[in-house]
């Protein structure tokens, strides 16, 4: 079973947000909504070093077991399928929803996957004007 789940693309490591002020500085990026979770990515304009990624799951998704468990889940997912997909120089905070813990490891892997290697949409202009006008 292990086997099926490995890929065979060289994988790059990504390294860790641990503080407070990493997670924060993040969420004044892009945000891509999914099913399972949100993924809030910053490029840091430093193309030279490692993309660096968090995990956040907050209390009200459930008791400490539950919370570490969806956190293990996609941690192994970033491990084994979406970290070779990171681009060097950006920061990446997965925050993680209740469904995680329903979905199996393929699907999410592949959310994963796809969340990261979105491109980001063109935003709108900030004229002030409403979307019905």
């Amino acid at each position: 079973m292990a086997g099926e789940l490995t890929t065979n693309n060289k994988k790059m490591t990504a390294g860790r947000l641990k503080s407070r002020p990493q997670f924060l500085a993040v969420r004044q990026g892009e945000k891509r909504k999914g099913g399972f979770f949100l993924l809030e990515v910053l490029d840091r304009k430093e193309p030279e070093t490692e993309a660096r990624v968090g995990f956040t799951v907050t209390k009200k998704h459930g008791n400490a077991v539950e919370r570490n468990r969806m956190r293990r889940r996609l941690k192994e997912a970033v491990r084994l399928h979406a970290g070779f997909a990171m681009q060097p120089g950006h920061d990446y905070v997965v925050v993680a929803r209740r469904d995680v813990l329903k979905a199996s490891f393929k699907e999410l892997a592949a959310e994963l996957k796809t969340r990261v290697e979105t491109k980001p949409k063109h935003k709108r202009s900030g004229d002030g004007r409403p979307r019905n006008v």
